[in-house]
């Protein structure tokens, strides 16, 4: 019987699995440029998140340990507190005049900029320029000071001032919003830019005007935009506190007409030491905002049109 002998290059050791080193390596760089955020999310959000939540149920003026009520703040919210309802009014009138207004005169501006053919990129900026200062409280003093008596509006109208009338304070409030149109303009712009100019020569050619052209071409083409602001400005509208603030020198007057939300919440916490009450207004806020945020996306299927879906 004959053997026949192996050859040297067929004597191979046994497969291996590879080595994870590298990519334990990688993973771990990964983690240490993630773990600022990480933390930062875990102690500046989430922690103090859940240390709200505990406080909802207490009874805590931040100077004596929280004690534990249960739902009697909640309770006292909803039916023993008519300061609180007005807030809640005042807020969902701030939001349904001030985020229509700013998103209109934001989308007219970004059509016109369009159609410029010079100096565009200079009123971009200047149109912009509002919502980098218009969140700052000496912004919001000097429009105190356009509205109140004997100020601009009241020497050019003759209406008297508005932060001193009950029924034109939150209007003026809601001005202020509007006036910070610069970021949903650059945004529609951007979104105006991207809409194929084949499609407007079309309409045009089935004899379509300009008027025609934005409701058939523009408005469907940029719904994705429009939806996209309207989502981002609601939320920030329910949050509002600054122009509130200032324009009513905090107290949220005349006769309550600018006590926002956030202005009760700040009073209810900082001014009076309720902060379990505070507390529990801040969760049911966040609440509210959740609930209207998934109502836009879910209403969004019929009427935001998505060109690589070629559906509603």
């Amino acid at each position: 019987m004959t053997t026949t002998a192996i050859p040297p290059e067929a004597r191979r050791a046994p497969a291996t699995a590879p080595k994870r080193g590298p990519k334990r390596e990688r993973e771990g760089a990964a983690w240490v440029f993630l773990s600022p955020w990480v933390l930062g999310a875990i102690v500046l959000t989430l922690l103090p998140m859940a240390v709200s939540l505990y406080l909802s149920f207490t009874d805590y003026d931040l100077f004596t340990p929280p004690q534990w009520v249960g739902l009697r703040n909640y309770v006292q919210m909803f039916t023993e507190d008519p300061r609180y309802w007005r807030s809640v009014v005042t807020t969902l009138t701030y939001v349904l005049v001030a985020v229509p207004l700013q998103l209109a005169l934001a989308l007219v501006v970004a059509l016109a900029l369009k159609g410029m053919k010079r100096g565009k990129g200079f009123y971009r900026s200047a149109f912009y320029a509002p919502s980098l200062l218009g969140a700052s409280m000496s912004i919001a003093l000097v429009w105190r000071a356009v509205f109140n008596d004997g100020g601009t509006v009241d020497n050019l109208l003759g209406t008297g001032g508005w932060v001193n009338q009950p029924g034109w304070a939150l209007l003026a409030v809601a001005l202020l919003t509007v006036w910070q149109f610069g970021a949903p303009m650059v945004i529609f712009l951007a979104g105006l830019q991207q809409i194929p100019a084949e499609l407007y020569e079309a309409a045009a050619v089935d004899g379509a005007g300009k008027w025609r052209q934005f409701l058939s071409v523009t408005v469907p083409m940029l719904s994705p935009v429009l939806f996209f602001n309207l989502v981002l400005q609601t939320i920030q509208a329910f949050q509002v506190f600054t122009p509130a603030f200032a324009v009513s020198a905090g107290k949220g007057g005349p006769a309550d007409s600018t006590l926002v939300y956030t202005m009760y919440l700040y009073d209810r916490g900082f001014v009076a030491s309720h902060m379990g009450y505070a507390s529990a207004m801040a969760w049911v806020l966040l609440l509210v905002i959740g609930v209207v945020t998934a109502v836009l996306f879910r209403t969004s299927r019929s009427w935001v049109f998505y060109a690589s879906e070629g559906d509603r």
